[in-house]
Formats: structure tokens, C-alpha cells, sequence
């Protein structure tokens, strides 16, 4: 993994700001343990002074938890600061040693095999998620009709919403509850949302609850 020096240090800091200039990622083109070493070893969101590194570590921040998620094996970075040339006008090279060409090249392969994996891997649309929903609506009493009341349920339409099978269910005191279930692709589709549209129809619907909720 690329080391830059010091992460405590503005001469670090640097080094990452200007190798994250035209980069999402520590390695690749996704989250990986690699940014979780780098991230741990800031230890605190860098200055405005070092704009790619703050916006890289706000995103990685963003994460939260989910971080040891990441694919990857974390690995200890080293934070001691690069040793200092006798000549004090030669560049230090900040991300790998100059006499190790073959290092250099293979990591330069490395990067390459990683970014067309990356892409090969993006173009590629993963499985949509989907929920089977069984939702229980509550009429205000038993005069309400509910062969309008459940017309009035399937009147919702939203992008990744199917309706199911329905049928009345005994509640309390001679009154029916509508169970209707549902499908619905998660990524477009709020239950909250959904229970939200039905409960509009105040002058059939008393209440909306959520009986099951399955993954599909």
C-alpha cells in the first residue's frame, strides 16, 4: 500500500493531498481497507489547507461503522517521518523508494489490474433488492366500504411498487381490516412513503400497519 510519511505532519499531509488530487480512493476505484489504515492514521479530518484529503476523509467518515465492511486487509501504516536527504534541494520521493524500480512497476500493474477489474465489475448491474410487504389497513368503523377502501389503496402507484393478493380480516367488534401485500424494489420505494399515500385517504382509512416484511 502507498505510504506517505508522517500522516501527523503537514509534510504528510501534503503527500496524501496531492495523491488523492486525481483519485476517489487510496486503491481503486471503491472503498477498501486500505482507506480505513490511512483514515485511522490521520486520526482527525485534515485542514482546509489540504482540500482532496478533507473531502477524502469526510467520505470515509461518512461511512461510520459500516467501515469494517470494507474488502481488504487493513494494514499498519508507518508514521515516522521520511529520512532527510543530505542535499536539501533533491526531491524526496514521497511514495516509494527510487531504488526499487521493480517495486514500482509492479505496483504500477497492480493499480492496473485493479482499475479494469473495477470497471469490468461497475458495468455489471447487481441484483435489484426487493421487499414483499403485508400491510394491514384499518377502516374508521364497520360502515365503511371496503371494496372501495381497498380501490382506493390500489389507486397508489409508485416507480417499483406492485400490488398482491388482499383479503378482510376480522379486527374488533365486527369491523375488517384490508390485509394487502406488496412488492417493492427498496431503492425507490419508502414505506413510510407508501403508508404516508394511503393514510391520505382519511374518509376510508383510519390507520396503515406494516403485519411482515420479507426480503425478496
Amino acid at each position: 500500500m502507498t505510504q506517505f510519511g508522517n500522516l501527523k505532519s503537514d509534510s504528510g499531509l501534503k503527500a496524501l493531498n496531492d495523491y488523492l488530487g486525481d483519485r476517489s480512493y487510496i486503491e481503486g476505484y471503491a472503498p477498501t481497507q486500505a482507506d480505513v489504515s490511512v483514515f485511522e492514521g490521520i486520526g482527525k479530518a485534515p485542514s482546509a489547507n489540504f482540500p482532496h484529503a478533507l473531502r477524502w476523509y469526510n467520505q470515509i467518515s461518512s461511512f461510520g461503522a459500516e467501515k469494517s465492511k470494507f474488502p481488504g486487509e487493513k494494514k499498519a501504516l508507518s508514521n515516522s517521518a521520511p529520512a532527510a536527504d543530505e542535499d536539501e534541494d533533491e526531491e524526496v520521493d514521497l511514495f516509494g523508494s527510487d531504488d526499487e524500480e521493480e517495486d514500482a512497476e509492479a505496483a504500477r500493474i497492480r493499480e492496473e489490474r485493479l482499475a479494469a477489474y473495477a470497471a469490468k465489475k461497475s458495468a455489471k448491474p447487481g441484483p435489484i433488492a426487493k421487499s414483499q410487504i403485508m400491510l394491514d389497513v384499518k377502516p374508521w368503523d364497520d360502515e365503511t366500504d371496503m371494496k372501495v377502501m381497498e380501490d382506493q389503496v390500489r389507486t397508489v402507484t409508485m416507480d417499483g411498487l406492485v400490488w398482491g393478493a388482499s383479503k378482510l380480516q376480522p379486527l374488533a367488534f365486527g369491523i375488517n381490516k384490508l390485509s394487502i401485500l406488496c412488492t417493492v424494489e427498496d431503492a425507490k420505494v419508502s414505506v413510510d412513503d407508501l403508508t404516508e399515500k394511503i393514510e391520505a385517504f382519511e374518509d376510508y382509512v383510519q390507520s396503515v400497519d406494516v403485519a411482515a416484511f420479507n426480503k425478496v
